[in-house]
């Protein structure tokens, strides 16, 4: 079935390629993909049979410098991605993706490094009268990442160049609905890039910033309002809200770097209904059905600055935690972007190691 996939791809290429205006700051590039369902997690090995492979299509806007973010990080493309991955499994299902990316350059433009965030959806997720063997999958739609490394050449036949290297995939519903083993796809890539116009006729220019200026910027204040809903790991236990409220002090060191650190205090209404559960149904532990569930902890964290929009990065440990439950040691990583100098949304992902447990989306203000 795929290599009719790859036909159609190829003549999708070729129109989109050769029947546009060129505009001059757009390119777009098709890949196929052949690999690994790694296998990290037990519950998944009899899922992973043969390679799964697939197809990426991605359109791309160039950016030569018109604002200093671009310049500041080597004039980086931005856009949009549609992903289909075959997992050569019935009970797995297909996938497929739409993410947003960038594209950011080193060793002369030739090595390409791209990072993508989006929404999948999976064919054949859990269902415990149809599909109970699939325990990678609780929900249809789920988050979902990929990092691709390229080496890449444009412009090798008139407008067309090619591209090839190594990609990941992974989709995970963050504890969305149980269950959530999730899937890490590790592949080879090969495929086709075209620029509607050569990029040579564009000159990139390099907006200097002071990065002084961000140095001398006093610490700031941080205070910001996660929520979302979550399941515990007891399938069809049952979906709860859970509140986050966090504070923390930053310090810019740089255009691009801030430290932070702070405090969490976790509110998550699951947790109360899996103490409740496991005091019953494991009275060997002895654990009492009125343990808090409650949460607090403390982080450091970095947070990059790209425009707008801003990665950051946290390492936390629990303070209090009365009832032990994945470790006393947390991480988060998210995605913020700065509605003004003030005021930030935010999406991020907390884990215990590679297990995800929630996915925030958040509000806040930096005093």
């Amino acid at each position: 079935m795929l290599p009719k996939k790859i036909h159609f791809l190829i003549l999708l290429f070729s129109i989109v390629a050769f029947s546009q205006e060129q505009s001059g700051k757009f390119t777009v590039d098709a890949n196929y993909f052949y690999g690994n369902i790694l296998p990290h997690n037990n519950t998944i090995r009899h899922l992973i049979t043969e390679h799964p492979e697939g197809i990426l299509i991605s359109f791309n806007k160039k950016t030569f410098g018109e604002k200093e973010w671009q310049s500041a990080y080597n004039f980086p493309d931005y856009g949009a991605s549609f992903h289909y991955e075959n997992t050569k499994n019935e009970t797995l299902g297909d996938l497929y993706g739409l993410y947003g990316h960038y594209n950011f350059y080193f060793l002369n433009r030739n090595l390409m490094f791209r990072v993508g965030q989006g929404i999948s959806y999976n064919t054949n997720p859990y269902d415990k009268n149809t599909n109970f063997r699939n325990l990678a999958y609780g929900s249809s739609w789920m988050p979902s990442t990929y990092l691709m490394l390229n080496y890449k050449k444009e412009n090798l036949f008139k407008n067309i160049g090619v591209q090839a290297g190594i990609s990941f995939f992974h989709h995970s519903n963050a504890n969305f609905q149980s269950p959530n083993t999730s899937t890490n796809t590790l592949a080879l890539n090969l495929g086709m890039n075209y620029s509607f116009e050569k990029s040579e006729e564009n000159i990139r220019s390099k907006k200097i910033f002071d990065t002084i200026n961000y140095k001398k910027e006093p610490i700031k204040f941080n205070i910001s309002f996660r929520t979302g809903i979550n399941e515990s790991d007891i399938i069809n236990s049952g979906q709860f809200p859970f509140y986050v409220l966090s504070a923390n002090i930053d310090k810019r060191l740089s255009r691009k770097s801030a430290l932070q650190f702070g405090t969490d205090f976790f509110l998550m209404k699951y947790l109360d209904e899996y103490i409740k559960f496991k005091s019953v149904a494991y009275p060997n532990e002895h654990i009492s059905r009125d343990t808090d569930y409650k949460r607090i902890g403390i982080f450091v964290g970095h947070e990059l600055f790209v425009n707008r929009f801003s990665i950051e990065a946290q390492a936390g440990y629990y303070v209090y935690s009365p009832f032990k439950f994945l470790g006393p040691f947390y991480q988060r990583v998210g995605l913020k972007y700065y509605a003004s100098d003030k005021i930030f949304a935010s999406m991020s992902l907390k884990t215990h190691g590679a297990k995800a447990e929630a996915l925030e989306f958040g509000v806040g203000v930096r005093l």
